[in-house]
């Protein structure tokens, strides 16, 4: 019994130091203040979000080098840059690309951006070298996702030649369980979103370009 309720305080101990201290900062991991509450490009598509995270970082090289990377994101093509093992795990098939490739530069409004095989998002906004923004969500099985969500790439050029690279979620939930699922994902979205991040940072900051 002792165990039992040595077990539990742990458990409330660590859950209560998240929401207090961890959560607010993985939410916002790398951003300004102006990052993380300024509106930014497809915050329209949910306009009052219940969970949003904005998470961001500093690349030395304008936008234009860092566009191709982000414009060729997605499962099949150049993939996200973060811990691929850990998504073919369950069955992502992800495999980043540590090249430009022309053939995967052109997206349009409407393209889909594979998460995994079967998963893919839909292309909502799109503004060449400043911002992309995908919509959609992951089912369960044959249950629809309980959250409408959107997954905006955002670049702002500043005056020292740097750019800063913005990565927003942004969740409606549409049933009362949505939190109990998007809660969670949230550790691991913090996980793979600060590596992307430096993914695409590193690979933009590269002297050289390789294409096909």
């Amino acid at each position: 019994m002792r165990r039992w309720a040595g077990a539990c305080v742990a458990i409330g101990t660590a859950a209560a130091g998240y929401v207090l201290w961890a959560r607010s900062r993985q939410l916002r991991w790398g951003a300004s203040e102006d990052d993380a509450s300024g509106p930014l490009p497809g915050d329209e598509l949910i306009p009052r979000p219940d969970l949003s995270a904005t998470r961001a970082i500093a690349v030395n090289a304008s936008a234009d080098r860092v566009w191709p990377w982000i414009a060729q994101l997605g499962q099949g093509r150049g993939g996200f840059y973060s811990y691929d093992f850990l998504e073919n795990l369950v069955g992502c098939d992800i495999h980043s690309a540590e090249r430009i490739v022309p053939d995967w530069q052109d997206v349009q409004v409407g393209d889909e951006v594979k998460l995994a095989p079967e998963v893919a998002l839909g292309v909502a906004v799109l503004e060449p070298a400043r911002a992309l923004v995908l919509r959609g969500g992951v089912p369960m099985g044959k249950t629809p996702p309980p959250y409408d969500f959107s997954w905006a790439f955002v670049l702002r050029e500043q005056a020292d030649g740097q750019t800063r690279l913005l990565v927003r979620e942004r969740y409606g939930y549409t049933s009362w369980w949505a939190p109990l699922l998007v809660e969670p994902v949230q550790v691991v979205s913090f996980l793979m979103t600060q590596k992307m991040l430096r993914g695409i940072r590193d690979r933009a900051e590269r002297i050289w370009t390789a294409t096909d």
